[in-house]
Order: C-alpha cells, then structure tokens, then sequence
C-alpha cells in the first residue's frame, strides 16, 4: 500500500480550475476516485442553487445537510463559524474532497513530536484526500461554507484523541455523528 504523504490541504486547486468531472446527475454509478470527488465537490460550490436554501450556522454545533448520498457517493454541505472544530479524524475507508464556496477553513494536519501543520483554504479552492489521511477542520471565518464528497459513502471515521502525554487513541463513530474534538478516552473505552 502506497501512503501520499503530502499535505492535502497545501496542494489546493482553484474551484474554476477543475473540471471534467460528474455532476449529481450524471455519476457513473461507481465509487469516484480523488479527482473524480474534487471536481464533483467543485462543481457543486460553484453553484449555489444546490445548497444556498440550506444555510445555517451556530457555534455551539456545525450546521450540516445531506446533498446526496447513493451506494457509491455522499455529499455534505458544511456551515462554519471560528468556534466549529471537527476534532482530529479519518474517513476511514472513504476517499474525500473539500471545497470551500464561502469563507474560508484551516486544516490541521497532526504532527507527531511537534505542533499541527495549519493551512488555510479560502473561498474558491478545492482539495482531496485517500482514505489514510487523518486531520481536523476549523471555521476560519463565520460564515463559511463547505463542500465535501466521500466515496465509497462514509459509514464510519475514527475519531481522535491526544492526551496531554501524546498518547493518540481512536473511537471508531458513525458518519451521523458530529465531530467534535474529543476529551481522551481511557484505556479499554470505546463510545465517546
């Protein structure tokens, strides 16, 4: 198994820059591959009429709605403010893209033996990732707006924690959870 080291987040694409990819209504009826997800996930921030309607956001819990969701693609629309923090994750089989239609987000890439690795992805980029990639979201700005897209559909993630030791576990979560950073979970636990 080959592991893409990079970090996803610095090797973001203009929006407009993408193309070629399905939209909604023409999916192959198959699992996408990254850059099949990273133009789909463009395509739809570039329109608004797919998810303008949804809009909302809160700081006590991230605003998210289902686009699509089919045996082969999932799609989320994501609100943001400053205070929304994912909490360290993956994806766990599932290969993502994120674009970022409003605002702008910061990506974290967890760094073993010193501070996370931030980038910030403003408004109109793209980027994706393999199911192997572990990182944690943050709103930017109030008012962002995401786009991301999973395939084969998410079912589980790992969620992560780090204790002030560096100790890292992981509790395996639904896709219908909302991440949220997580307190250390004592040996022997699951759940959160």
């Amino acid at each position: 198994m080959t592991v893409d080291l990079a970090v996803p987040a610095r090797e973001a694409v203009p929006v407009a820059a993408v193309s070629g990819g399905p939209g909604l209504g023409a999916l192959p009826g198959r699992d996408l591959d990254r850059e099949e997800l990273r133009a789909l996930a463009a395509s739809l921030a570039a329109d608004p009429a797919w998810w303008e309607g949804d809009l909302a956001f809160s700081d006590e819990h991230r605003h998210y709605v289902s686009l699509h969701r089919d045996a082969h693609v999932d799609v989320w629309l994501v609100c943001w403010t400053p205070r929304n923090d994912t909490g360290w994750h993956d994806h766990d089989i599932s290969s993502g893209a994120v674009a970022v239609a409003r605002g702008a987000l910061v990506e974290h890439n967890l760094a073993v033996a010193g501070d996370s690795v931030r980038t910030r992805v403003e408004a109109g980029r793209v980027f994706c990732f393999g199911p192997e990639h572990i990182h944690r979201l943050t709103g930017a700005v109030h008012g962002s707006v995401s786009v991301h897209a999973y395939s084969p559909p998410l079912w589980r993630m790992g969620q992560y924690a780090v204790s002030p030791s560096g100790v890292l576990r992981r509790v395996s979560v639904s896709y219908a959870d909302e991440l949220r950073p997580l307190d250390d979970v004592p040996a022997g636990q699951g759940g959160r």
